[in-house]
């Protein structure tokens, strides 16, 4: 059975495309988001195998949403998405529990190769 993805991300392209790297990988993204609130929403109601999360979103950023996801489920697989220059968001996500991270601008292969080192 495939892996099931929630991704979040506040814009929409970024999210698009994830979503084909990850479809291209062989896994089923069975949810998206434009920012934390939406994120924990949903992390609860299709209980995915894994999260991509942008650090910086309106309303919630990714940090928060890393936090209160854990809450929920420890066990939880969370992949940070960021921009170059976010060292310190990543170490702060990374200690809110996030298991990785990835830079953009996104290489597939990089993508898929974290997706399934956490899967394993």
């Amino acid at each position: 059975m495939a892996k099931r993805i929630l991704i979040v991300d506040d814009a929409a392209f970024m999210r698009m495309m994830i979503k084909d790297m990850l479809t291209k990988g062989g896994f089923e993204v069975v949810g998206e988001a434009e920012n934390g609130v939406k994120a924990v929403e949903l992390y609860q109601e299709l209980k995915p195998d894994l999260v991509t999360m942008d650090i910086t979103m309106p309303e919630k950023d990714g940090i928060e949403a890393v936090k209160e996801i854990k809450q929920i489920d420890p066990n939880a697989k969370v992949i940070m998405c960021s921009a170059m220059g976010q060292q310190m968001m990543v170490m702060e996500a990374i200690q809110a529990g996030a298991k990785d991270f990835i830079v953009k601008p996104f290489q597939q292969d990089r993508v898929v190769q974290a997706v399934e080192k956490l899967l394993k």
